[in-house]
């Protein structure tokens, strides 16, 4: 936060990973977009991004378009995504759906520091297979890991790992349940306390979800936790978006809207 505004103090970039900045509808976050300029990420690809919000800075990150992890023989494709929050700022990054080819084997941590006075949103769609040729993911590997601080200590962890026969595990109803797609999202609210979101994000939540759509919405560790499980990823995406807005207005004010990068 410079001369009141939210402006970029430092960037690295290398191939295949670009940024880009549009310039933010008036009144909403700084926006930062991700490109990956090669179409996708392929075996043996590493990817780091990090970014850190100073104190009072308001920031949305995203990417131009879903990523698409092709499928593997052996080599596994690593993200590794570490995120900081100062006190007094924000920080969105919610991006567009991962989609996992089938025999894809992908490793991603998510790791994100509050500060006292930090806000957070975001989280992650997982698409299993093409769906749209008829595939699904039925092996390869996923293993997607989420671990939030505050102060420095250890507030929330999360990890999931497919391997092996990942198409039983997929079908099992005491798993996916033959979920074409799967979603988290949450919410760091910079008073610390999610309880007050809670009841409103349920209601935000329920008038969207359907047949073939379930979610539903907690409080741990300080985080409000949203999940969805859905046969079809496009009402995923549109409900987990109305959620997103939903949240970035009740905790900051902010309007009830994403880049409009979602909608192309």
């Amino acid at each position: 936060m410079r001369d009141g505004a939210t402006r970029l103090a430092h960037l690295y970039q290398h191939d295949p990973m670009r940024v880009l900045f549009p310039a933010p509808d008036p009144g909403d976050a700084r926006l930062a977009v991700l490109v990956t300029t090669s179409g996708g990420l392929v075996a043996g690809d590493r990817v780091s991004i990090r970014v850190d919000a100073a104190p009072e800075a308001v920031a949305h990150v995203t990417a131009s378009a879903a990523e698409k992890i092709y499928r593997s023989t052996a080599a596994t494709t690593e993200i590794d995504q570490t995120l900081s929050v100062d006190a007094g700022a924000w920080l969105e990054l919610v991006m567009p759906e991962t989609i996992l080819f089938d025999g894809a084997r992908l490793r991603r941590r998510s790791t994100l520091a509050l500060a006292a006075g930090g806000g957070f949103l975001g989280g992650g769609i997982v698409v299993f297979g093409r769906r749209a040729r008829g595939e699904g993911f039925t092996h390869g590997l996923l293993h997607e890991r989420w671990e939030v601080s505050r102060d420095g200590w250890l507030v929330w962890g999360d990890a999931l790992h497919l391997d092996g026969d990942v198409a039983a595990t997929v079908a099992d109803p005491a798993c996916f349940d033959a979920a074409a797609a799967c979603a988290t999202l949450i919410m760091a609210p910079p008073s610390g306390d999610p309880l007050r979101f809670v009841a409103a994000a349920r209601a935000a939540q329920q008038q969207s979800l359907a047949d073939g759509l379930r979610g539903g919405v907690t409080a741990v560790g300080g985080l409000l936790v949203a999940r969805w499980l859905a046969a079809d990823p496009l009402p995923l995406r549109r409900a987990y978006a109305d959620l997103a807005c939903h949240l970035r207005q009740a905790a900051m004010g902010l309007p009830p809207q994403l880049p409009r990068l979602w909608h192309v």
